[in-house]
């Protein structure tokens, strides 16, 4: 005869209970970190642009100016989700004269879905500032 041994495990019912309850307090949670998930996607943009600026610093010294082409400076910027790549933001420069420029770095993406794209800009002293809070 043989012997059936009884294995403890977990059911289908209350593993779908305990997925269920995960699933409301993510959805309670969601709200609060939208703030926080948005900053560090910023912080991105933030960083690209000083790299940019550093590019246009190296420019201005080699040639006494600035440059408004994004493509003659030592600054690729990374490929967007839209283009297979992971960048949330578009970068290009605004003007540039001998001593002065402005570069934008602009989501591609609305990060909390109220239909604003967050903006930053960076100019000649090398300081990234949000101009569109997203």
């Amino acid at each position: 005869m043989k012997s059936t041994i009884k294995l403890k495990a977990y059911n289908l019912q209350e593993i779908l209970v305990v997925l269920v309850i995960i699933g409301i307090l993510l959805l309670l949670a969601l709200p609060n970190l939208m703030p926080l998930i948005s900053k560090a996607k910023s912080m991105e943009a933030q960083l690209q642009l000083k790299a940019l600026s550093n590019s246009q610093t190296t420019y201005r010294y080699m040639y006494s100016k600035y440059t408004v082409d994004i493509n003659e400076l030592d600054f690729e910027a990374p490929k967007t989700e839209k283009n297979g790549g992971t960048s949330n933001y578009q970068y290009e420069i605004l003007n540039a004269t001998n001593n002065t420029y402005k570069a934008r770095a602009t989501a591609t993406t609305d990060f909390d879905g109220d239909g604003i794209f967050n903006v930053w800009e960076i100019d000649e002293n090398g300081s990234p500032k949000q101009t569109v809070k997203d």
